[in-house]
């Protein structure tokens, strides 16, 4: 989030831990939100290598073409849309994310967001096991830490289910003029219902067959380098999971290695 006493306003804060289009949107929401007097309309384009949601691949390591628009207003609220595709498949939309959220400006140079975020994967069954909505509060220094709280609702799960939790903090420090290490951490939930090995928990069945993780809750975090020039940025992160999570739920795998350059207008 911004303050008007943070760093250089082009660099947004970076939630490469949970999903790459939705800092995308984040970003795109978050930049004049601040500053805004009338409503305004911003976006950005990106070109990642890869789309990972919370440690987790929702698509293969294949260039993954993502697109955000924004539209923010006095006193704090914006609303925001972003999609994702496959280079190779442009007509086929992976990922989409539709967000509505409210900043204020707290003492010194601390920002607090709330907001409400819907994603949807059309892509595989696995992928669609990903589907949810969310309610999220975070606290922004500066744009140097931000920490947020997350409850989650899966979309389509059968039976009584209670609300998902994930908790997820990133940091921005300035190592040159528009050079930022970028490092970042989660814990969530499981998002789909874990697998026993005698029977299917009745949830989630089209997602396919998981093992049981313990206690259902899996740890993620990256850890790059950020470049920022004007309305352009790029950024190389290193994608960290617990190794029991990543065997067992993971199945495509995350890429070790992200990379993302973005455009925003």
């Amino acid at each position: 989030m911004r303050s008007h006493r943070g760093p250089s306003r082009s660099v947004r804060p970076s939630h490469a831990v949970r999903t790459g289009f939705a800092a995308l949107l984040v970003g795109a929401c978050v930049a004049p939100a601040l500053h805004a007097q009338s409503s305004t309309f911003s976006g950005a384009v990106a070109l990642s290598s890869q789309l990972v949601d919370r440690g987790q691949a929702i698509t293969r390591t294949t260039p993954i073409l993502q697109g955000a628009a924004s539209w923010t207003f006095p006193a704090g609220w914006s609303l925001g849309l972003s999609a994702s595709t496959e280079v190779r498949s442009p007509g086929h939309v992976v990922a989409a994310l539709a967000q509505a959220s409210r900043h204020w400006s707290l003492a010194g140079d601390w920002q607090l967001q709330a907001g409400l975020l819907y994603y949807r994967y059309p892509g595989t069954g696995r992928s669609r096991g990903f589907d949810r909505a969310e309610a999220t509060l975070s606290w922004s220094y500066r744009d140097v830490l931000t920490f947020g709280l997350s409850a989650i609702r899966v979309i389509g799960a059968k039976g009584h289910q209670r609300p998902r939790g994930a908790a997820d903090i990133s940091f921005h420090w300035p190592l040159a003029r528009q050079l930022f290490l970028s490092a970042g951490a989660g814990a969530a939930q499981s998002p789909i219902a874990p697998y026993n090995a005698y029977r299917y928990s009745g949830e989630y069945d089209r997602a396919g067959p998981r093992r049981r993780i313990p206690g259902g809750i899996h740890t993620y975090g990256h850890v790059g380098l950020l470049w920022s020039h004007g309305p352009w940025q790029v950024e190389l992160d290193r994608i960290l999971a617990d190794p029991e999570t990543r065997w067992q739920w993971d199945v495509m795998g995350a890429s070790p290695w992200v990379a993302t350059v973005s455009w925003s207008f």
